[in-house]
């Protein structure tokens, strides 16, 4: 990791469904995760080639609604392998963007959104 690399942290209520969206349906690879007991809060961190982020169950950790920006050089590709999958609570589509960058933005099931973005 590179100085000054930024991890975000996600809210999630749902293991089960986290995975669904981010491992089966995003693509992401489950690195870790820890629980300190049986009945306690989980947190993960998944990854997909450059790109880290931690997922909580923590009250605490972060807020749902948030937003992220993840810069996609092959956006193109990841529009083809997500619509393959069918998935069926999320559509997204590629959008130009005013500011001349194209936009693959999905919510995720605890209303964060996951915005994969590339130069136009």
């Amino acid at each position: 990791m590179q100085s000054g690399s930024i991890t975000p942290i996600l809210r999630i209520f749902d293991v089960e469904l986290a995975q669904s969206f981010y491992l089966d349906f995003l693509g992401f690879q489950l690195d870790w995760q820890h629980q300190f007991e049986e009945n306690f809060p989980l947190y993960l961190q998944i990854s997909k080639d450059d790109c880290v982020i931690h997922l909580s169950e923590h009250f605490d950790d972060a807020s749902p609604h948030s937003a992220i920006r993840i810069y996609w050089e092959h956006i193109y590709e990841l529009h083809s392998e997500l619509s393959q999958k069918d998935y069926k609570f999320s559509k997204p589509q590629i959008e130009k963007t005013d500011w001349e960058t194209l936009e693959l933005s999905i919510t995720d099931p605890f209303s964060n959104r996951i915005i994969f973005w590339a130069d136009a």
